[in-house]
Formats: structure tokens, C-alpha cells, sequence
């Protein structure tokens, strides 16, 4: 991110670069940045976007080789087209030596670091990851964005939010414009108004669940779930997180059990360190057996729904009623 500061701040780009990772929101602040600094405002002829997996290679070859018209470069910008992991390699011969005068912004979710555009851009350009920030990062952003808007949050309460909304920098953002408006005439963000404004993640609600079950607190367990059915989400997208959420859980044991700390834990299963650490404490609740079971019993409880046996509110409902006993 810092490379990429400096070359807008100095004006001096790299003919292609790579925006990759699972932080939505910062691929997609970059990729404006670039735009922005690369292009002038409202030149349709020499700024081009194209987005999906049905991008036509040969086409943005030929348009990379036309001479921008009276601009400096042409600015092509490349979204979600999976050519990371397939099917790029005649745009990685074309990166050897592109024309002068044009340059590439990719932007993608997930790419294959063994792939040969790839190894490409990261040899004739700059492949910048962006991954899930940690707590302090978040918690540091989070201050500097009400602080813009003339308000302040204690750190206790910028870690609430975190627990509420997520780590996903898009969500909490839409969260803090809420806030803003919530908190118009006041100064300080409290607890108390991210309970009444701020909507709790249907994660972070199956992770509540999950240690209700692990605390054997039945009563709470199915609250929650009808808490979610209230919100309307379906049984069978309730049943799969739950069934994630066993499975990551049975990971989490494995690896602690091996010595790794939280930090390589987070890694390994892709989650934040501080997020790791919580998965650490409730895998920790439950025996590795009672877990293996628990996904078996996820497999069973959908089997049931698609072969007519039982309902898909009733599956999920025996479910937990079958893991708590």
C-alpha cells in the first residue's frame, strides 16, 4: 500500500499492477486511487473497464496497442477475471513487452502465486496483496474516520463494534456512517448506540450459538436461532455456518494441539489473529470428537431436508437440540 502511495504521490507508476486479497474494501479504494491519479477526470477514450471472467484477452491486447488519444497513457483496468488462475497465460506474454504507452490495473479476490501472469506482473510491475487488517489497524482506522466527522470512541468500545460487525472493512464502514447519523448531536460513540444502530453479523450470531452449545445452555442456543429465522435467513444457510463453524473449530484444536500460536493459527484457517484467538478459547470447550461428530450430524441434518424426512426449520432445530444432549 505504501508503494503504491508513494508512486501517486510522485507521479511516477509502474506499467502494471496487481490488487489481490480478501479486503474488498482497500482493493477497491486502490483501484480508485490508480484511476484516478493515472487518468484525467471524464476521459472515456483513454480509460477502459472490463469485469468478469468472460473478458476477451485478444481485444484488451489490441486496445493496449492503440496509441492513447491525446493523453500521456491508456489506462486499462481488469476486475474479477480469474485470469490469475487460469487462462492467462497469453496475457502474461503480452505483460513481457507491453506497449509503451499503456497500463494495467488488475483487481482480483484470489489468484494462484504459481500461475505465470503472476510471476509476470510481479517481475515487470507491482502485485500488492490486501489482507484482513488486524485489531489495532481496524480500531486505529475506525478512530480516524469518526474523527473526521468531529466524534471519538473510546478503544473499548471500537473493539465492541469489531465483535458486532466483523472484520470486513466495507461492513464496519456502512456501520459508521449509521453511527454518524445515530450520534448527530453528540460527540462520543458509546456501547450503547452500537447496540441500538449496528447490525450483528450472522458469524458472529452462529459463533454465540456454537458456544451456547458448547456451555450446554439450550434455552440460548435456540434463541439465537430464532433470532436468525426472525431475520430471515434461511435454515440451510444457518446449518452451513454452523457446520463451518465446527469444522474451523476441529481445525483450530488440531493446530493448538501442535504448538502453533494464534497468530499461525489465524493463517492457516484465514482469520485475523485477535478473531484466532477467540476460535482458540471455544474449540477449547469442546472434546475434537464432539466436533467430528457435530459436522456429521450437520451432513445428516441436510440429507434429511433433501430427502423429504424433515423440514428445514426442524432439521436445524433437532440439530441443536441432538448436539446439546
Amino acid at each position: 500500500m505504501q508503494r503504491i502511495n508513494e508512486d501517486i504521490k510522485g507521479g511516477n507508476f509502474r506499467q502494471i499492477y496487481l490488487l489481490y486479497g480478501e479486503e474488498a474494501y482497500l482493493r477497491r479504494q486502490y483501484k480508485e486511487k490508480l484511476q484516478k491519479a493515472m487518468s484525467e477526470e471524464g476521459d472515456t477514450m483513454n480509460s477502459h473497464y472490463f469485469e468478469g471472467k468472460d473478458v476477451n484477452v485478444g481485444e484488451i491486447i489490441d486496445l493496449a496497442e492503440t496509441l492513447p488519444f491525446f493523453a500521456d497513457r491508456r489506462v486499462i483496468v481488469i476486475e474479477n477475471s480469474g485470469l490469475f488462475k487460469s487462462g492467462g497465460e497469453k496475457m502474461a506474454e503480452y505483460l513481457t513487452q507491453p506497449a509503451e504507452t499503456v497500463f494495467f490495473v488488475f483487481v482480483e479476490s484470489e489468484i494462484d502465486k504459481r500461475s505465470k501472469l503472476f510471476k509476470t506482473v510481479q517481475a515487470k510491475g507491482s502485485a500488492v496483496e490486501f489482507g484482513m487488517q488486524d485489531e489495532t489497524t481496524l480500531k486505529r482506522w475506525i478512530g480516524g474516520i469518526l474523527k473526521r466527522e468531529n466524534k471519538q470512541i473510546t478503544e473499548n468500545t471500537a473493539t465492541y463494534l469489531i465483535s458486532k460487525t466483523g472484520t470486513d472493512m466495507e461492513n464496519i464502514r456502512g456501520e459508521l456512517e449509521k453511527l454518524i447519523c445515530y450520534c448527530l448531536d453528540r460527540d462520543v460513540v458509546t456501547a450503547e448506540d452500537v447496540d441500538a444502530i449496528c447490525t450483528n453479523r450472522i458469524s458472529n450470531q452462529i459463533f454465540e450459538m456454537v458456544g451456547a452449545i458448547a456451555e450446554k445452555k439450550q434455552k440460548k442456543a435456540l434463541d439465537l436461532y430464532y433470532d436468525l429465522l426472525a431475520l430471515k435467513e434461511p435454515p440451510m444457510r444457518i446449518l452451513f455456518l454452523i457446520a463451518r463453524q465446527c469444522n474451523t473449530l476441529l481445525q483450530v484444536k488440531e493446530l493448538k494441539s501442535k504448538g502453533f500460536d494464534n497468530k499461525a493459527i489465524g493463517e492457516k484457517v484465514g482469520l485475523p489473529t485477535f478473531v484466532a484467538g477467540k476460535y482458540v478459547s471455544q474449540a477449547a470447550r469442546f472434546q475434537a470428537q464432539e466436533l467430528k461428530e457435530a459436522v456429521n450430524k450437520c451432513v445428516e441434518a441436510e440429507e434429511a431436508v433433501k430427502t423429504g424426512r424433515m423440514n428445514d426449520v426442524m432439521s436445524v432445530e433437532v440439530l441443536i437440540l441432538s448436539v446439546l444432549s
